[in-house]
């Protein structure tokens, strides 16, 4: 891949540098959809929604993917920067525990006593959807 056909990708949680290296492509599931990032990309800051980050060495299919349940992504023409606070590969998820997770959020959900309960329960339901979602393809 030749200089100016990259990216320069990083994908950081609180804890470490997650990834640092330069890409072909970057898919990212912001709020607004999923976006692709290739080198020359306009500029943009976006918050993250529930989904998986596909990066992208040769080719347009994604050779490694991470969930994200929330964050930001900066892009600049040559650098996609994304803040997310858990990031987990995704061929690392054990199904059962992520079902298991989900079933706990929707019973959590459902006995919620007030508003404030049941917002935490729906984030949980819809973080964990995602995280099966993203297991499943």
């Amino acid at each position: 891949m030749a200089a100016n056909d990259a990216i320069s990708f990083e994908l950081v949680s609180p804890e470490r540098l997650e990834i640092s290296e330069d890409v072909e492509m970057v898919t990212v599931p912001g709020a607004e959809g999923q976006f692709g990032v290739l080198a020359r990309h306009a500029p943009l800051i976006s918050s993250l929604r529930p989904g998986v980050i596909g990066i992208c060495r040769s080719g347009r299919e994604p050779d490694e993917r991470y969930f994200v349940a929330s964050g930001f992504a900066e892009v600049t023409g040559e650098r996609c920067t994304v803040l997310a606070e858990h990031p987990e590969k995704v061929d690392e998820l054990d199904r059962a525990a992520v079902e298991k997770a989900l079933e706990n959020a929707r019973v959590d959900y459902n006995d919620a006593k007030d508003e404030k309960e049941r917002d935490a329960a729906a984030w949980r339901v819809q973080v964990n959807d995602a995280r099966l979602r993203a297991i499943t393809g």
